[in-house]
């Protein structure tokens, strides 16, 4: 039997299943550059990220008997406090591997939510290896954070929501990348559009891999970078395929670049960005696209350590 492919109807069903479970997020308009820009405000989401949206599609549509054996996911923390806040909203236990490093308001708005936590060494061990030990251990269902269909079908609902702000498909949408599950769900939401992926400089192998045709990991050692979102050194057939389809590209920019757009989302959107959240709002900021007027940014998540916050927005 054919295995299922993430598709434009699938994005539509998602969109109507979560309707009632999600934030419909604010479009912010921003002129830029003599252009009217429009801020997708995405960490404003519940759990602070479009990762509730992935994490509610996929596990509204798990049978009683999955449900009643629970979820396990890994994340270093969007992912994780999407799966939680969805796993508490339907009453089902969720278990979650994160990095013994990840951000302590992640991990503790994970905890908050009714998951449990265990943690793993991001440098010598494997967080995939890991979710599925304990899921084969515990009969669970594993719920990835980007290679799962229901999860880029409900994660697409970002772009049919823009499409009804907006009464129309923009020309171009900019994305932040990690894994690539926003970014393809968006490209099958609004195939009008011209989809341009956002990655951290030396993290950008959804980038090389679209250039190239076909995928490549990121390049080791890969170097330290604070967007921990988007830490994923290799990305999956499913959204590189979907977006090789839709002929998008993608852009890498810089920790100061980053940085500069945390600042600029705080001071002139009143946003709290994180640094993977705020990768697409850099590379606008940075010139790094030639961006037409009615251009989509999407700003996502907002869970950032306050302590280095505070220093970014300092400057």
């Amino acid at each position: 039997m054919k295995e299922r492919q993430a598709s434009a109807k699938g994005v539509r069903d998602a969109a109507r299943r979560v309707a009632a479970e999600v934030t419909q997020t604010p479009l912010l308009p921003l002129d830029h550059r003599g252009r009217r820009i429009w801020i997708k405000a995405e960490c404003l989401q519940r759990g602070g990220s479009f990762k509730l949206r992935g994490a509610t599609n996929r596990l509204m549509r798990l049978s009683d008997a999955e449900r009643a054996r629970g979820v396990v996911a890994f994340s270093s923390g969007n992912h994780a406090q999407g799966v939680a806040l969805a796993a508490r909203r339907l009453g089902i236990a969720a278990a979650v591997v994160m990095p013994a490093d990840a951000p302590a308001v992640k991990v503790e708005a994970t905890r908050a939510a009714g998951a449990e936590i265990l943690f793993y060494d991001r440098e010598r061990e494997s967080r995939e290896a890991i979710g599925a030990r304990l899921a084969a251990e515990r009969g669970a269902t594993l719920v990835p954070s980007f290679d799962d269909v229901d999860v880029i079908e409900g994660q697409g609902s970002v772009g049919v929501e823009i499409a009804a702000q907006l009464g129309g498909v923009p020309e171009m949408v900019l994305v932040p990348c990690g894994g690539g599950g926003l970014s393809a769900g968006i490209a099958l939401a609004l195939p009008g559009s011209d989809v341009i992926i956002v990655e951290p400089e030396g993290w950008d192998d959804m980038t090389r891999s679209l250039a190239g045709g076909a995928i490549v990991p990121v390049d080791e050692p890969a170097p330290p970078t604070r967007c921990d979102a988007l830490q994923t050194k290799r990305v999956s057939p499913r959204t590189f395929g979907a977006l090789q389809v839709a002929d998008a590209r993608g852009v890498a920019v810089s920790e100061a670049e980053v940085a500069a757009a945390m600042a600029f989302a705080f001071r002139h959107l009143r946003l709290v960005a994180e640094p993977g959240g705020a990768a697409a709002l850099a590379a606008l900021l940075a010139g790094r696209v030639e961006a037409p007027d009615g251009l989509v940014v999407v700003v996502s998540g907002g869970n950032v350590d306050p302590k280095l916050y505070a220093e970014i927005i300092k400057g």
